[in-house]
């Protein structure tokens, strides 16, 4: 009678056996992601922070310093010069870029524009050339001897500022990144407006709500999640500012140092300098910096009221 008692239900066995089956067919078809996860994301960042714990001396080769590289960055004047360009360059590009996307799908929303899918495509057609591309364009028009610039000036008895000079260098990388980013960011905010309901439409249009207070009271906090995203998709390419200003100085050295932003600096730190440890320290920390503020801004803008 104990055995018939304790003995489990046919049933309930055979169902524990399916999930686990189940189980290991998820796992299966999840394998291939997590090992290219594992290889080409988890693995760089844990060889990164290894090397960050190393120096590479004249004599005793690689040695163990702990976080002497990190204490020698948070002292390094290149290092927070660069990052008070790319913050700098974050409060330009950052709200001009969204306030422009913004008013663009707002206007492609509205339905009142004529050949919107033109508009749409022109708006959209710069971000799908390549930034090295774009950087090359732009960095011929900003020239005074040969680009644009040169050719205006010339033309016009004119005497234009130099985009490319110490003082307009920034400004000028940034209209490229706007140029280039705007349609992608254009497209996430239209994408989150043709979800909305249009009953809320009607029901402020019957109110006798205009179109702008539709837009300030409905649409606009409609798509705040789309904000938030897109916003923190632009923090995190100004502080990865590497292309632009690579390819740009050799056109103008004197404007563009080595160290204009951390991962140019860190870049020439490995392969100009030899420096491969103090290298991965740098990007360690402009990791962790555009990884909390990234998650403050997330934090800020998911907050209701």
């Amino acid at each position: 009678m104990n055995q018939l008692a304790t003995a489990r239900p046919p049933g309930r066995t055979r169902r524990r056996g399916l999930n686990r089956s189940r189980g290991l067919v998820g796992w299966g078809f999840l394998a291939p992601f997590v090992l290219v996860f594992l290889v080409s994301f988890v693995a760089p960042i844990i060889y990164a922070l290894y090397l960050s714990l190393f120096r590479n001396q004249l004599i005793g080769g690689n040695v163990f310093v702990g976080l002497d590289n990190y204490a020698r960055a948070f002292t390094d004047p290149q290092f927070w010069s660069g990052v008070g360009r790319v913050s700098s360059l974050l409060l330009i590009q950052v709200p001009l870029l969204l306030i422009i996307a913004l008013a663009a799908a707002l206007a492609l929303d509205s339905g009142r524009l004529r050949g919107m899918a033109f508009f749409r495509i022109a708006i959209f057609m710069p971000y799908a050339v390549p930034a090295v591309v774009a950087t090359l364009m732009w960095g011929f028009m900003y020239g005074t001897n040969f680009g644009l610039v040169g050719n205006f000036n010339e033309i016009f008895d004119t005497t234009l500022p130099n985009p490319l000079s110490p003082s307009n260098v920034l400004t000028a990388i940034a209209n490229i990144l706007i140029w280039g980013n705007v349609g992608y960011n254009m497209l996430i905010f239209y994408a989150a407006l043709r979800v909305v309901p249009t009953e809320l439409y009607e029901a402020a249009a019957i109110d006798g709500a205009g179109q702008f207070r539709i837009m300030a009271a409905i649409k606009i906090p409609a798509i705040r999640g789309a904000l938030v995203i897109a916003t923190i998709f632009s923090i995190i390419g100004s502080f990865q500012l590497f292309n632009e200003p690579q390819i740009l100085q050799p056109m103008t050295p004197n404007s563009i140092p080595t160290y204009f932003s951390p991962n140019m600096y860190s870049y020439n730190l490995a392969f100009s300098g030899g420096q491969q440890n103090y290298s991965a320290t740098v990007a360690i920390i402009m990791g962790l910096v555009t990884m909390i503020v990234a998650y403050l801004v997330q934090l800020r803008g998911m907050r209701r009221g």
